[in-house]
């Protein structure tokens, strides 16, 4: 039997990051999932269960559950919960000024479940301070970013896996590389994580389910975007500073990626 899984966007297109109070009428639902977005449920309190694709997770206060794009789950909560849902949209990551919040996201995205130490206030409170934030219009992106990244840094502690992703995972080492250094060249980092070029697309294919090359386009977009929508610098200065042979190839690039060019694209902010 072909079973059709519902498909949510619970998010308007033109809000990019989201952090509200945990519905209590969500404590059953049907399984489904969402496709432009991760999600973190955070839970003070609540009992039941949180099944994600093949797994059933107990829910055990205080504790963070990461729902992923294209994940599958449902609900079943048997007493009234409380806590806190982030939705993060990929828009979110193109915008962002801080490029360490899209590592933080990689790493979380290995967990499902992370549980947290009951006498730590300080996750609660941030995910308070978010809340109230970001329905704010007078707060900067600047303040949500810096309160965002706290958090992740904060949940990631809990992983107990930051080090060793940081040592160890090829994957994560690449995009921490991207980061600081932005370069349209998959042997440059290949190189500097030791392995062929070959292997490190295999690794991204397995983890990301893209290329290499389809990764550093992403950050590349990104960056362009950036500096189009947060500076004055004009297309070619951008090209030069991303290491583009001409403005003619940027542009070609830039518009390959978004279908327009960096000036549409400027126009449309």
């Amino acid at each position: 039997m072909d079973l059709k899984i519902n498909t949510y966007n619970k998010i308007s297109a033109v809000v990019d990051i989201k952090i509200e109070p945990f519905d209590v009428n969500k404590r059953y639902t049907k399984p489904h999932r969402h496709r432009k977005y991760l999600e973190l449920v955070y839970f003070t309190e609540g009992e039941g269960f949180h099944h994600m694709d093949l797994i059933s997770y107990k829910i055990q206060p205080p504790v963070v559950f990461i729902v992923k794009k294209e994940e599958v789950h449902h609900w079943e909560i048997n007493t009234i919960p409380k806590g806190y849902v982030i939705i993060i949209k990929e828009d979110f990551l193109e915008k962002t000024l801080d490029k360490h919040i899209n590592t933080q996201l990689l790493k979380l995205g290995k967990s499902q479940k992370i549980d947290l130490d009951s006498t730590d206030n300080v996750i609660d409170n941030l995910f308070e301070m978010l809340s109230q934030e970001t329905k704010n219009s007078k707060t900067s992106v600047e303040l949500i970013e810096g309160m965002l990244k706290a958090l992740l840094s904060k949940i990631i502690s809990y992983t107990h896996q930051e080090k060793k992703l940081e040592s160890t995972d090829k994957v994560t080492q690449f995009v921490a590389l991207l980061n600081e250094t932005l370069k349209n060249n998959v042997s440059f980092y290949a190189n500097c994580l030791n392995i062929s070029s070959q292997n490190l697309n295999q690794l991204c294919k397995k983890k990301q389910d893209k290329t290499a090359s389809q990764i550093i386009a992403t950050h590349m977009v990104q960056e362009a975007k950036r500096m189009l929508m947060y500076t004055d610098k004009s297309v070619g200065e951008i090209a030069y500073e991303l290491n583009f042979k001409d403005v003619s190839h940027f542009v070609k690039y830039f518009k390959r990626h978004t279908q327009m060019t960096p000036l549409q694209f400027k126009n449309t902010l």
